[in-house]
């Protein structure tokens, strides 16, 4: 076991930006993060080198209501679920009460576009070549609760969405020019997470959150004409199963996504091809049941990371409902064999959306950075890969 490396200081509570963006800057040895002081979050670009730190917004009010952070403001405060990272160019795009905002290393920053009030947004991408911006957003009424319970509102939010008829968008920006360029209308869905191609941006991988059905209805496909749902019932699959965190392999080929059968209870890691449908899963050991995250590597196609599910025999159970590992996959889809390597223990209890580890490689796969609260406050940390 590798003892990890603390990234940021422990002086206030610092996380990566959410695991379907990286946090690093490909051309410099920056890290891009958000920490959140008295309240307030913003965000900061480290050298990794010196240290140096600078902070990129000045945001004083508080954190936006959206996707996971259902008690946020109305249309006012930083959206934390918004931040995506442009890696070769340095700029960061995130949103701010209902401006679409970028900001780039040296802190000069311009608001691109509004988001209509009577929207609420969630995580956002922007492409490989830097050219677009996806911003999904929901009719408001999705997310209008009189009270939440354990932070989340406590209705069926898929029911209402489909109930109601409300609709969801993938709002596509021009990034120099700021104009909404594409305008495509989702019925009866709640799209929180959107990811372009890393090799076509013309297409969009995108879910519905929460579905009743979530075994074939979270995954889907917009290739700028059709829709295509990507996980299908067969005689091993079902839409009772629970399927998540779907995410473009590196080569732009396949669509990687983990979840648990709902006869068995086994948990699996899919991928999908995204041209021929083909399917392939693989099933996890019975012991690995505990929450995470599999994010994928950029220089080896069937290289993940994980942080959660492995587990050893000699490892008592807690309370955490995420697991306790950073480890990485080796995974051989055709014999269907996944080869664990367990790196260090992240220590994270799981506590809110924000301590998540969220784990992410550089952009050589060389170190591994996640977030996590084992001192008490978030801080980012890094283990050097076994690559």
């Amino acid at each position: 076991m590798v003892r990890p490396e603390l990234v940021t200081n422990l002086t206030a509570d610092d996380q990566l930006l959410y695991f379907t963006s990286t946090s690093l800057l490909k051309k410099e040895e920056k890290l891009i993060f958000i920490r959140t002081q008295n309240g307030n979050p913003n965000l900061f670009s480290r050298d990794l080198i010196s240290g140096h730190e600078r902070q990129l917004t000045h945001n004083k009010d508080g954190y936006l209501k959206s996707y996971v952070y259902f008690d946020g403001h109305e249309n006012t405060g930083f959206g934390k679920a918004s931040v995506s990272l442009d890696p070769e160019r340095g700029i960061v795009y995130y949103i701010q009460g209902s401006k679409i905002c970028s900001v780039d290393q040296s802190g000069k920053g311009k608001t691109l576009n509004t988001i209509p009030t009577d929207q609420v947004t969630a995580f956002t991408h922007v492409s490989a070549d830097g050219s677009k911006l996806c911003v999904p957003t929901t009719d408001a009424r999705a997310l209008d609760y009189d009270f939440l319970k354990n932070g989340r509102p406590v209705y069926d939010i898929d029911r209402r969405v489909r109930e109601e008829k409300l609709n969801s968008y993938l709002r596509i920006y021009c990034t120099d020019t700021g104009e909404e360029i594409i305008t495509e209308k989702v019925p009866e869905a709640w799209i929180t997470h959107v990811q372009f191609s890393p090799i076509d941006s013309n297409k969009i991988l995108y879910n519905h959150e929460w579905p009743s059905d979530c075994g074939i209805r979270r995954v889907w496909l917009w290739n700028g004409q059709q829709h295509l749902q990507l996980r299908t019932e067969s005689e091993e699959r079902t839409r009772d199963d629970w399927t998540c965190h779907e995410m473009w392999q590196s080569d732009g080929k396949s669509v990687i996504y983990h979840g648990s059968y709902n006869d068995s209870g086994i948990c699996y890691i899919g991928r999908v091809d995204v041209e021929s449908g083909d399917i392939v899963e693989v099933s996890l050991p019975e012991s690995y049941k505990k929450y995470g995250h599999f994010t994928v590597a950029n220089t080896q196609n069937d290289l993940l990371v994980s942080d959660g599910y492995f587990h050893t025999n000699a490892e008592q159970d807690n309370n955490n409902h995420g697991g306790a590992w950073i480890s990485t996959q080796s995974v051989d889809w055709k014999n269907k064999k996944i080869e664990w390597v367990p790196l260090c223990k992240h220590g994270s209890n799981w506590d809110s959306q924000d301590s998540h580890p969220h784990p992410i490689y550089d952009h050589d796969d060389s170190y591994i950075y996640f977030t996590s609260n084992k001192e008490g406050l978030r801080g980012i940390y890094r283990v050097k890969a076994n690559t």
